[in-house]
């Protein structure tokens, strides 16, 4: 199994930070009753992509050589 490269992991990283930071203005906008309810949880989609930034900073913090967990 090969190991994810630095240009994977930050692609990836950006497209989570956009997802996120499009999911919570997705979020914080006021529900539109006359457009019926949403159809697509996008506080849940922004923290889970939030976690998935978390996961890829610190994949990308190993690449480059830190010690993340001692």
């Amino acid at each position: 199994m090969r190991p994810m490269s630095m240009t994977m992991t930050l692609s990836l990283l950006a497209g989570l930070a956009a997802m996120t930071l499009f999911a919570g203005w997705r979020g914080s906008l006021p529900p539109n009753l006359v457009k019926g309810p949403r159809m697509i949880p996008w506080r849940i989609v922004m923290v889970c992509s939030a976690a998935g930034v978390a996961m890829m900073a610190v994949h990308l913090a190993t690449l480059v050589g830190a010690m993340v967990s001692r």
